[in-house]
């Protein structure tokens, strides 16, 4: 009988042991699932934010497209008021140009219109000069 005791009490170990064996096995199978589960809800969590970010820096891209093409129209507006207003000021210097040359062409007209005015007093100035020499010569001749 002891050593059917012995047996039994063998067997009862042996049993509590698998019982404990299929417990830790049914915990470790939950904690596996659990742990699978916790694994795909990490995975779409990541995807999740992974789709997020791309959705910012899609954002992003574009606003700083956006930002770029009114820089770009920003300064295509500068240059073509810049080169209007060098349109106009080349224009206002060629204005100027042509009244200094309407104003040297005058300048030189009433330079020989006085040279010529000046020359016609010397001569009328030499003629009555002239006049009075006769004048002169006449009444000497004549005493």
């Amino acid at each position: 009988m002891s050593a059917e005791r012995g047996d039994g009490s063998f067997s009862t170990q042996i049993e509590a042991a698998e019982r404990r064996l299929d417990e830790a096995a049914r915990l470790a199978s939950e904690a596996e699932q659990r742990a699978e589960a916790e694994i795909r809800a990490l995975e779409a969590d990541l995807e999740k934010m992974r789709a997020a970010g791309d959705r910012d820096l899609e954002q992003l891209r574009l606003a700083h497209e956006e930002d770029l093409q009114r820089a770009r129209e920003a300064k295509d507006r500068a240059i073509a008021t810049a080169e209007e207003r060098l349109s106009e000021i080349e224009a206002q210097a060629d204005s100027a140009e042509q009244r200094i040359a309407a104003a040297e062409e005058r300048a030189q007209r009433a330079e020989t219109t006085l040279a010529n005015e000046q020359a016609r007093a010397r001569e009328a100035a030499a003629a009555w000069l002239r006049a009075q020499l006769d004048a002169i010569r006449r009444e000497a001749e004549r005493r």
